[in-house]
């Protein structure tokens, strides 16, 4: 009798894994679900997952020497930490935590490097080391039409994306994937490879957040792209063979993910749109309830979020790690985020906080007012008294501090909303 229950064991336990199998197999990817539970419920650091695929991807992060000191350094514990293949360009070549930041105009021609305004910063680097920048080139500038157009590191930027693609296909030529990022970008790495799993690397692609400039659409940079091996060789096939014209491009241009964008659509790879799986907000920003796009973000995959600081990287990676600890699925969508990091954070009131509500109501002067008037019409769900204002909105957003600021959140309604929202039995890869 005991050989048979055994027998009966042994059955019901490979039953039970080969449901888990498939259910991983026809939803996500190869790697069981528990396999990611086991390496993130150790209470010691925890060792790096498994990232089936992680090994044919080359991370390239583009950062400028103003920043770099400041912002690198929290991806080598976070981001960085369990990528195996990864390298940083910068303007300046240096090292930083033991880590080489390789100069991306290093075979860039030296006409240009002399004769182009914007390469002033550069060559007062070369000569003089950190030691040559001076207080103009860390003066913030807020974000313009047309970007930062006072700013040196702004303007020298741009110049970055084509040499870049040429130098880290030349690093790493065998890269299926080349995943690019900033400074300010934090990548659910799970994530990514689940997306990418559904796309044919030796095909050329390019994906990325959809802008657009003039004719031009192209994938916006900080939000993160991700561009195939095929197409990264055409980049850089036709900025070796096309040098002189497009420097010429670039100069008279304002946005290096655009030129990018140029140059791919000349060689015939077209963008895959992405949002919003890359985002170009921070947490803070988002509004996962949105209908105004083409897309609602709720069953989407939440790859990636820019302009970040460095405790909101960190923030990010350690509720990565405290989900993954406690969840079977590493697969992180738009509706986790909200119902796990978000929702938590919200409030009848918040002092010293703007939850970004953007409805002003000119008729209202207090702050008691604001919260009836919200809590009395059916379309808002968050208030804010800003400069003596009333601002209501008709989603909830978490927001950040402001001390001039107060917020607050109608709970039941966003519970209502939450219950309304579809059920997402798998992610929504846009595929």
């Amino acid at each position: 009798m005991s050989s048979h229950r055994g027998i009966r064991r042994r059955i019901a336990v490979v039953a039970t894994l080969l449901v888990v199998f498939l259910v991983y197999h026809f939803t996500l990817g190869t790697v069981p679900y528990s396999s990611y539970h086991a390496y993130y419920s150790s209470k010691s650091e925890p060792k790096c997952p498994p990232l089936p695929g992680v090994e044919d991807i080359l991370v390239v992060m583009k950062t400028g020497v103003t920043e770099a000191l400041d912002k690198v350094p929290i991806h080598f514990q976070t981001t960085l930490r369990c990528i195996p293949n990864y390298v940083i360009y910068s303007d300046f070549e240096e090292e930083i935590s033991g880590v080489r930041i390789y100069d991306a105009f290093r075979n860039v021609d030296p006409a240009v490097k002399e004769q182009v305004p914007d390469f002033q910063i550069y060559n007062r680097l070369q000569k003089r080391g950190r030691e040559g920048l001076e207080n103009q080139d860390f003066a913030d500038e807020a974000n313009s039409a047309i970007g930062k157009p006072n700013n040196p590191g702004w303007k020298l930027d741009k110049w970055k994306f084509l040499p870049m693609v040429r130098e880290a296909y030349k690093h790493k030529p065998d890269a299926k994937w080349f995943v690019f990022m900033e400074a300010d970008t934090y990548y659910s790495w799970p994530t990514l490879l689940a997306w990418l799993s559904h796309f044919d690397a030796s095909k050329p692609h390019y994906i990325g957040t959809e802008t657009q400039i003039a004719d031009v659409i192209f994938a916006h940079g900080g939000s993160g792209f991700v561009i195939s091996n095929p197409a990264m060789k055409l980049v850089a096939d036709e900025y070796t063979d096309r040098a002189d014209e497009l420097h010429e491009y670039t100069d008279a241009h304002w946005a290096g993910d655009c030129v990018l964008g140029k140059v791919l659509s000349n060689v015939g790879v077209k963008l895959t749109f992405s949002w919003p799986i890359l985002q170009n907000s921070n947490i803070g920003e988002l509004d996962e309830f949105t209908t105004t796009f083409y897309r609602r973000p709720w069953c989407f995959p939440a790859v990636a979020f820019h302009h970040l600081s460095k405790s909101d990287v960190r923030f990010l990676y350690d509720f990565e790690q405290r989900r993954l600890a406690k969840s079977l699925n590493p697969v992180l969508l738009h509706s986790n985020v909200f119902q796990e990091l978000i929702f938590p954070e919200l409030s009848k009131l918040r002092d010293g906080w703007d939850n970004l509500s953007d409805q002003e109501q000119p008729s209202i002067t207090t702050f008691h007012e604001c919260q009836s008037h919200c809590e009395e019409n059916a379309g808002c769900v968050q208030f804010a008294m800003r400069g003596g204002k009333c601002y209501t909105g008709a989603t909830p957003r978490l927001g950040s501090s402001n001390s001039e600021a107060r917020s607050g959140w109608v709970i039941t309604k966003i519970e209502n909303m939450v219950n309304q929202t579809p059920k997402c039995t798998r992610p929504d890869f846009g595929i």
